[in-house]
Formats: C-alpha cells, sequence, structure tokens
C-alpha cells in the first residue's frame, strides 16, 4: 500500500487535527473532513477500501488467541484441563491444582492459598461468595455459579434458564469455557 497522510483529508487535501477528521469506517486507513469529501473520493477509495478492509477481517480471525493466565503463586501458565484449576471465591484468582495441594500439604490450612481468606464451611457460604462475585462481573464466577445451576451442584436447584443466562452472559465478557 502507498504511504497515506493520516493529517490531511484524503479528497480535498485539507490538513486537521487528528479529531475533526474521521477514518473511513471499512478499512480507517485514509480520513475525510466530511462526507462530501467521502462520497467524491469513494470511486478512486473504493477497490482499496476493499482489499484492506478484507486483510483487516483476516487478521481479527487468524490472530493467535490470547495465552491462558499464568498461576498467581507459581507463575507457570495454567493447564489447559479445566480439572487441574481451581476457582477460589474468595479473591477470584484461578490457580494450578498443584498450589493448591502443596499449600494444603505445607500448611493443613483451610483458607485460600493466595489471599489467605477462611473457605466456608457451608455451601451457603460458598455460593453467598460466588454470588458476590458475579455481582462484581467475575467473568469466572459468573461461569462457575452457571455450572452450578446446570448440574444441581453446591445445593444450587436445577435452573438451566438460569445457567444458559449466566453462561451467555460471561461469554460476552471473555469468558472462552462459557462458549
Amino acid at each position: 500500500m502507498s504511504a497515506v497522510n493520516m493529517s490531511t483529508c484524503a479528497a480535498c487535501g485539507k490538513d486537521g487535527d487528528g479529531d475533526c477528521l474521521k477514518a473511513c469506517k471499512a478499512c480507517k486507513f485514509v480520513k475525510y473532513c466530511n462526507v462530501t469529501c467521502q462520497k467524491a473520493h469513494r470511486p478512486k477509495h473504493k477497490k482499496l477500501c476493499k482489499k484492506r478492509a478484507a486483510e483487516i477481517f483476516d487478521e481479527a480471525i487468524f490472530k493467535t488467541p490470547p495465552p491462558k493466565d499464568d498461576c498467581p503463586i507459581c507463575f507457570l501458565r495454567l493447564p489447559l484441563c479445566q480439572s487441574e484449576i481451581e476457582y477460589q471465591s474468595c479473591c477470584g484468582k484461578s490457580l494450578c491444582i498443584g498450589c493448591v495441594y502443596a499449600d494444603e500439604f505445607e500448611r493443613a490450612a483451610a483458607d485460600c492459598p493466595f489471599c489467605r481468606t477462611p473457605i466456608p464451611t457451608s455451601e451457603d457460604g460458598l455460593l453467598e461468595r460466588i454470588k458476590t462475585r458475579v455481582e462484581a462481573n467475575d467473568i469466572l464466577a459468573m461461569h462457575y455459579l452457571g455450572h452450578q445451576y446446570f448440574f444441581r451442584g453446591n445445593g444450587v436447584p436445577q435452573d438451566y434458564k438460569k445457567a444458559l443466562e449466566l453462561w451467555n452472559r460471561a461469554a460476552k465478557l471473555g469468558c472462552a469455557n462459557s462458549h
């Protein structure tokens, strides 16, 4: 692609600061000072615009997904297998199961290995923590609570509709496991 000056209108060449010029919505490669200039320049720009819009679309679809987070205790990548990750309802952290077991083995403590908050002894206490995290838009808590509603876990009554609502909300906020 040829070099384009992003601080001038592509049609009339009028200089402008970044705020007054509006970028082409499809390719975001050229800018215009108004709709009239955009319409006048469209025949010249159409071919380049379609090509650039296709490139942007391909980049979005084929980009490498971000890696999973790291365990906040050992700083190793969290495993891909969901059964090897434990969600902590107190601080909202996901820990590798190795760090959870190591903490239980070394300290024999009934608290969170990350924030040291005591683990609730009842299902109701755990559920209240999870619901508090859901209200704070914690996507992992939404996914977890949806799982509990779907499979009747931790004394939660089975409610498919509520489970799907929670999973859908978590997916919209970026939880890949909720899709």
